[in-house]
């Protein structure tokens, strides 16, 4: 009895003696940041700490004296946790340079996703220079089913996508973004949808604007449903952005996935959520917050979009006579360097409708000190692909001015440091929205890597971004030669305790990025429509009609 007490005692001795600062004082990192300023949004811990990484974690934070293989100086620098971008459709190695450069360590493109997912995860297995995922792509499910003249082969994206917009035309209608899906063409939309889902995408993603006039409110409901069903996010681009006028206005468009989502208690991301009644729905989102549910918003620092030319909203009848702009003021291509009239702008639609343009919001001026201010309202890039003048992708050693589109590319993060420093907005508020809100509500979804990535904590993934919080800025504009302009004040970035930005400069052949993405399983989860069953669930009909039953949306 006597020796059963003493080891009842000297095991807590022997556990508190390992982890005890003097231990700590002499055990090795991997990495040791010594003297800067730890900033963890999540505990809002705000201290001059040393940090130690072993074997890609944080070990340590402590105020004892560390040693390490490698040293970063970051007195008066700040030490927060890696920036997050769920919204960068530059999945391209350029794009994730310039993307590094601006203290990002995990990218994601939640709204325009991808298909083939398994293969796109696979092509960039130890070939990422950051932690990489995708959601299922509700557009490019729509084209594979809707358009019968594209062929996809292997995995597709934004970056490797746009081609195909135009392809889709070649019979003289875009099936994606101009048919309506009858219910045989949506059960295939929504089966190929889960098993995206099944083999690990991190959730849907709807580009809904971009076919706004094609899907109907019950497909949109129906596949919230196939999201809803492994429990995961839907990013959505809603059906009237940018649209101001009543009746067609975006808060009206945020309704639409607000009542699906609340429904079927499932996660929602209304991607940039930076224009005409974005209050209304910041106001709603907070609402639905403090009922537990799991809901959020992005923007990005910017009063001009990005996106391909041949978009619907920039149609004479909508861009011109519903929203009011004029071409040659608002319509902007980095290709050509120069404002598109409506026959310039008409003649690339004919001749390269995937091709991007830059498109000017001015209002957007006035609203922008409130954004960088509201709760859970995430930054994301929207970022486009890294591509030249020529309109092809840079290599990855390419010069930061060869690259030819939206500067929020390369400066949507630094640029965020700088507007919060001058409009005086809390550090901790810019860090969260830089990092720690995105890592929560994808977390709180059940996506396991993002439970221990934006955070500054002992046990937490090492993605870390060291910057100045004096000096950090975004240097990039809409000159040409300068849309790619690196961000400056961000000398570290390190991924998965592996330094991948070294004295503000990328470093090549270093591939530490890791799969954000949930496991796959082994059964899908879909579930086919038809107005007979819709008839059996929703109605007390005991006996079928004569005739093929008939439904407005099932049919």
């Amino acid at each position: 009895m006597k020796q059963h007490n003493f080891l009842r005692a000297l095991v807590p001795a022997l556990i508190a003696a390992t982890l005890s600062p003097a231990v700590f004082a002499e055990a090795s990192y991997d990495l040791v940041i010594l003297g800067g300023r730890v900033m963890d949004p999540e505990t809002n811990f705000d201290a001059v700490r040393n940090v130690g990484v072993r074997d890609g974690r944080i070990i340590a934070i402590t105020e004892k004296a560390i040693k390490g293989d490698e040293t970063i100086d970051a007195v008066g620098m700040v030490v927060s946790p890696g920036f997050i971008d769920t919204h960068l459709h530059g999945q391209d190695p350029f794009a994730i340079k310039m993307s590094l450069r601006d203290g990002v360590t995990s990218s994601m493109d939640l709204e325009a996703g991808a298909i083939n997912v398994s293969e796109w995860y696979a092509e960039k297995e130890n070939q990422w220079q950051m932690n990489y995922g995708t959601s299922a792509s509700h557009l490019l499910a729509r084209m594979t089913v809707l358009d019968s003249e594209v062929e996809f082969k292997g995995a597709v994206d934004t970056t490797s996508g746009t081609a195909y917009i135009g392809k889709a035309a070649a019979d003289g209608v875009q099936g994606w973004a101009a048919t309506i899906s009858n219910t045989e063409q949506l059960n295939q939309i929504s089966q190929h949808l889960d098993e995206e889902l099944r083999q690990g995408a991190i959730g849907l993603g709807s580009s809904l604007s971009y076919m706004g006039s094609a899907v109907s409110s019950y497909e949109m409901f129906e596949l919230q449903r196939t999201a809803a069903r492994y429990q995961r996010v839907t990013a959505v681009h809603t059906r009237y952005h940018m649209n101001p006028t009543p009746l067609s206005e975006a808060p009206i468009a945020f309704d639409e996935i607000l009542a699906n989502a609340v429904l079927l208690k499932a996660p929602m991301l209304v991607v940039h959520n930076n224009d005409h009644g974005w209050e209304e729905i910041e106001e709603k989102l907070q609402m639905a917050r403090a009922q537990g549910l799991n809901m959020w918003s992005e923007h990005y620092p910017y009063a001009a979009v990005s996106t391909f030319v041949g978009a619907r909203f920039f149609k004479p009848n909508v861009w011109v006579k519903q929203f009011g702009y004029s071409y040659a003021d608002t319509l902007y291509s980095p290709e050509q360097d120069q404002f598109l009239d409506q026959a310039a702008y008409e003649a690339l639609v004919k001749s390269n409708p995937g091709q991007a343009v830059i498109a000017y919001i001015p209002k957007r001026h006035k609203w922008m000190p409130y954004w960088l201010s509201m709760p859970h309202m995430t930054v994301a890039s929207d970022g486009m692909m890294g591509i030249g003048t020529d309109g092809k992708l840079l290599p990855w050693d390419a010069s930061y001015s060869e690259y030819a589109g939206h500067p929020r590319v390369s400066g949507s993060y630094a640029k965020t440091l700088r507007l919060g420093r001058e409009y005086q907005v809390s550090l901790m508020q810019s860090l969260s929205q830089l990092s720690y809100w995105s890592a929560k509500h994808l977390g709180d979804a059940g996506l396991k890597s993002m439970q221990e990535r934006g955070r500054l904590q002992e046990g937490m993934v090492a993605d870390i971004t060291v910057f100045n919080p004096e000096t950090v800025t975004d240097n990039s504009t809409y000159k040409a030669g300068e849309h790619g302009l690196p961000a400056t004040g961000i000398p570290w970035v390190i991924v998965n305790g592996t330094i991948v930005v070294k004295d503000s400069k990328v470093q090549k052949a270093v591939y530490p990025g890791q799969a954000i993405r949930y496991p796959v399983e082994d059964e899908p989860r879909f579930k086919p429509l038809s107005a007979e069953k819709w008839i059996t669930d929703f109605t007390r009909r005991t006996k079928p009609l004569k005739e093929k039953p008939e439904l407005s949306h099932l049919h």
